[in-house]
């Protein structure tokens, strides 16, 4: 009786020892860990990738801003790689690759892929590698990551999203003047050019020295006006109202709260806000 004890014993350790991890899964669960961790190193890869968009929409301006230069296809190719990289590796760590793959995200990288790797087809929509803007500040991991590692994001966090808002409105809106006015439009020959129009048009000021051709273009100059000047007053909202914090009551659901408030005002429940004291 003592030998079958014995024995059963140490069949439920074999059970109960961890397999072994093939090496593809193990893989995917390091890629998982580095989007979707909560570590150091998965912060700091987060930020990264943060860097790597801003240096490539840095890129997409650059090119836009010059023509007929020789090294602008080889650029193209080598960002087209990375991206093509960057987004296969994203959806293989995904848990839910299906709804992943149809976001507005992945179309929007997609859509960039094809404008680098296909320049001569698709030159009348180079304005389509402004999109990956949208990425920026769109992921819940990275605003998670802000709100918990910098208090001075949590402190200023609608001006921050409200000022890149109105700075994507204008890379995109800016790249639509330009790709549809350069070659109707004797004022409008650069990316600058462009770029001077929507600023004027966005504050009103209105020079009159450049503006937009035929019944498309002023009609774009109406939507400038319009959504442009909108967000430019959430803007001076965020940057004139007090600094609130973003918190959610578990109780009632309200987000905003006064950086020194200990009760949430609309259900009076206490709220533990993180704060490091020095506000």
């Amino acid at each position: 009786m003592p030998r079958l004890m014995a024995m059963s014993e140490l069949f439920s350790d074999l059970e109960n020892t961890e397999r072994p991890i093939p090496t593809g899964q193990g893989f995917r669960r390091r890629l998982q860990d580095l989007y979707f961790g909560e570590s150091h190193e998965a912060r700091r890869f987060r930020y990264s990738l943060v860097f790597f968009d801003i240096t490539t929409i840095a890129l997409f301006v650059l090119v836009a801003s010059v023509q007929d230069q020789w090294w602008i296809l080889p650029l193209d190719f080598a960002l087209g790689v990375l991206l093509t990289l960057e987004l296969a590796l994203r959806l293989y760590a995904e848990p839910n690759r299906r709804r992943q793959l149809l976001s507005l995200a992945t179309m929007a990288d997609l859509a960039v892929i094809a404008s680098l790797f296909l320049p001569v087809l698709l030159e009348n929509l180079a304005f389509l590698r402004v999109f990956r803007a949208l990425r920026l500040l769109r992921s819940y991991y990275l605003l998670k990551d802000l709100r918990a590692s910098s208090l001075w994001f949590r402190l200023h966090e609608d001006v921050i999203l409200r000022s890149l808002n109105l700075l994507i409105f204008i890379f995109i809106v800016t790249s639509f003047v330009y790709v549809s006015q350069h070659n109707i439009n004797a004022t409008i020959t650069t990316y600058v050019d462009a770029l001077y129009f929507t600023i004027t048009t966005l504050t009103t000021t209105g020079f009159g020295d450049i503006t937009l051709v035929g019944p498309g273009g002023r009609l774009l100059s109406v939507l400038i006006m319009m959504v442009g000047v909108g967000l430019f007053l959430r803007l001076l909202q965020a940057i004139f109202r007090p600094n609130k914090v973003r918190f959610e009551c578990p109780d009632c659901a309200l987000r905003i709260h006064d950086i020194d408030a200990v009760h949430c005002k609309h259900c009076g429940r206490v709220l533990p806000i993180p704060t490091d004291g020095a506000v």
